[in-house]
């Protein structure tokens, strides 16, 4: 075994033993893990099975990629120059960039880590890809991969390496079914929520895993209770003068088959009265509720934006700032320092964008919609017209202030409404 091979199964092995001791209560007595269902050991084709097939799951993953990712996003130099941002909007495009660093997102945050392969001109062959990227390549394309396909296979050992302790070469599986041996500098890594280590971070759907579990129960038992509860069936009491022939019994079978499966809607018999069950259906809402409660207390997204209520027009106008301030974070913390700004570097490193320094400026997310536009000039209007016919009202607070303090204009703003009414 390599030293880097026993590295590797070191950190599986510490994960292995602090996943025995989750749900152990009473000295070791008591086993709430297992008497809940609940795994110990979560592994990537876990949260993607789970991502796949669950919705909450899905939303949980995707609607903070997509809200952090949506709009336009440039790179501007502080040179004043177009020369960079002309260069990134040509990349964006020929890339299709955008759509890629949201599935490496994706695959990030499913996982412990995710990586975006840069497919340089300066390959022929499969066995360049180990060897460093040479200067001044043109960039191809760009591929996002998860850490079941891209496996760290080598770390760096020297500590005199300003690189010590991260991968040195990757195990790469391509869609052609080849595993490649692949140069860290043809890669970008991505880590979200790290603990000790740079090279792997806290999938997202860990930490909630348990509450997606029992909100699949409960909705799928809801499902189950409705199917055997809301047409449970009928007890038969058979009159104790009345004697059941073999012939009555098989007429009495086919009539219930024949009512069960819809081909008719009465039962006609004798000697036998039948009445139907009582419905048992409870109410899974407020069940429902905790869970939904737990997940959105642990990820930040509010629980409308969850449950999908509020995409596309949000009523409630705290979890509408929530949200915008929860994406606006992500933003600041986590898609420009850990992915934009990282491959722009890169890209500056190996001469694909020209040098210098730049700032990654998003769409603006506070921006009024065209409905919250016109709502704010009815009220301005209003605000407008009282105070220009109530007496006096410009000796209390001059025009200039009114249209500061009282409209919310800014400065400038209130320059140029001055100006424009100047003949």
């Amino acid at each position: 075994m390599t030293e880097n091979s026993a590295e590797i199964l070191g950190v599986f092995l510490s994960r292995l033993q602090l996943a025995t001791g989750l749900g152990m209560s009473f000295n070791g007595q008591r086993d709430i893990y297992t008497a809940l269902g609940y795994p110990k050991e979560i592994e990537y084709k876990d949260y993607l099975e789970r991502y796949k097939r669950q919705e909450i799951a899905q939303a949980i993953i995707d609607r903070p990629i997509r809200a952090s990712w949506d709009g336009e996003i440039s790179v501007l130099s502080n040179d004043k120059t177009d020369k960079l941002q002309n260069g990134w909007i040509d990349l964006e495009k020929s890339l299709n960039l955008k759509e890629n660093l949201m599935t490496l997102d994706r695959l990030t945050g499913l996982g412990h880590y995710g990586i975006l392969f840069l497919g340089f001109a300066d390959v022929q062959q499969a066995s360049h890809l180990k060897t460093p990227v040479n200067n001044g390549s043109k960039l191809l394309f760009v591929r996002p991969f998860s850490e079941s396909t891209a496996k760290i296979q080598e770390l760096v050992k020297s500590t005199s390496d300003k690189r010590f302790g991260k991968p040195e070469h990757y195990q790469i599986s391509f869609t052609t079914g080849e595993s490649v041996l692949v140069h860290h500098s043809r890669v970008i890594h991505i880590v979200d929520n790290s603990l000790e280590t740079t090279n792997e971070g806290k999938p997202r759907l860990e930490a909630v895993y348990n509450r997606l579990m029992d909100l699949e129960k409960i909705v799928g038992g809801d499902a189950e209770m409705f199917w055997r509860g809301a047409r449970p069936g009928y007890s038969g009491k058979v009159d104790k003068d009345f004697a059941m022939t073999d012939t009555a019994k098989t007429d009495l079978q086919k009539q219930v088959n024949e009512y069960e499966n819809d081909l008719i809607r009465i039962l006609i018999n004798e000697g036998v009265d039948l009445k139907a069950l009582t419905q048992q259906v409870a109410d899974p809402t407020n069940h429902v509720d905790v869970q939904i409660q737990m997940i959105s207390s642990q990820t930040g997204i509010p629980k409308r934006i969850l449950t999908g209520s509020e995409i596309g027009q949000l009523s409630s106008t705290q979890d509408l700032a929530n949200w915008l301030s929860f994406i606006k974070t992500r933003r600041e913390q986590f898609n420009e320092p850990k992915i934009l700004r990282p491959f722009i570097e890169k890209c500056q490193q190996y001469k694909v964008l020209p040098a210098g320094d730049f700032a990654v400026k998003f769409s603006d997310l506070f921006s009024n919609s065209l409905k919250q536009t016109v709502e704010i000039g009815n009220m301005r209007a209003t605000a407008i017209k009282s105070y220009l016919t109530a007496p006096g009202a410009e000796i209390v607070l001059p025009p200039h202030e009114f249209l500061k303090y009282a409209l919310g204009f800014t400065d400038e703003e209130i320059i140029n409404i001055e100006e424009s009414k100047k003949p």
